[in-house]
């Protein structure tokens, strides 16, 4: 497969996970040649291949794992009667996930929204802060590797990247674009959704999910009240908190 790094980069400008497979050693015969490499996506699709036959099966099944786990894995197989070979040689190869990196939607610009960009500076999460208020950027300071975003609440179903790696953080001026955005961010696939508010919003928002929109979980899968205990109520100790279990979920803590 020649064209691997125009694949990968095409993968990549398009969001989509994928598994890199590649030979890293031989011992003995093998099918295939050191440096083989192949593409496989979630769906099983392979681009390129390491020499077909069961041990290609296996490995793309095993490229899947890699890819819903997001964690490189390094394999040995021997190409006995269980892959119906008689070769006898080994194969050694590595499987690297890509195009994995968390994306997090911070809705809301302020003072909190502006302090978790702040903390969470220099870690894997790729940041977009969004705000529907008019003129709303000027007011505000903010690392140049973080997106600003303000475009109107019709537009996010359709311009949010949902998915596994989708974390959202829902701290607007306004509860009832809160409301909207928990709502959405429900109904899409997604790995943390966090909420700031108080006992009686949280008792609202359940409410109104399970009675109004007959989504029978409610708030239970929201993080809320958002962040870790930690103590302190200023706009960045509150931000400190909410990184920290951001961070804790990305993590696998």
């Amino acid at each position: 497969m020649n064209n691997w790094i125009e694949l990968l980069q095409d993968f990549k400008n398009k969001k989509k996970p994928v598994a890199l497979v590649t030979v890293t050693k031989i011992l003995g015969s093998a099918p295939c040649k050191v440096a083989s490499k192949m593409i496989v996506t979630p769906q099983k699709e392979i681009y390129g291949t390491i020499g077909g036959g069961k041990l290609e099966f296996q490995v793309i099944d095993e490229a899947v794992r890699a890819i819903r786990e997001n964690k490189i894995l390094e394999c040995t197989y021997t190409l006995g009667p269980e892959f119906e070979q008689c070769c006898g040689g080994k194969v050694e190869l590595i499987i690297e996930p890509m195009n994995q990196s968390p994306e997090l939607y911070l809705f809301g610009a302020g003072h909190i929204g502006v302090a978790i960009c702040e903390v969470l500076k220099d870690t894997p999460f790729a940041i977009t802060l969004l705000d529907t208020r008019e003129d709303w950027r000027e007011t505000i300071e903010i690392d140049q590797t973080v997106t600003y975003s303000a475009i109107p609440f019709d537009l996010y179903k359709q311009t949010i990247n949902w998915g596994p790696n989708c974390y959202v953080v829902i701290l607007t001026h306004d509860h009832k674009l809160d409301f909207e955005i928990t709502a959405l961010a429900l109904h899409e696939q997604t790995k943390y959704i966090g909420l700031i508010g108080s006992k009686t919003k949280k008792n609202k928002f359940n409410n109104l999910l399970i009675n109004e929109l007959n989504f029978k979980p409610g708030i239970s899968p929201v993080h809320c009240p958002i962040g870790l205990d930690l103590g302190g109520n200023s706009p960045k100790e509150i931000a400190i908190s909410v990184a920290s279990e951001l961070l804790k979920v990305y993590y696998g803590k």
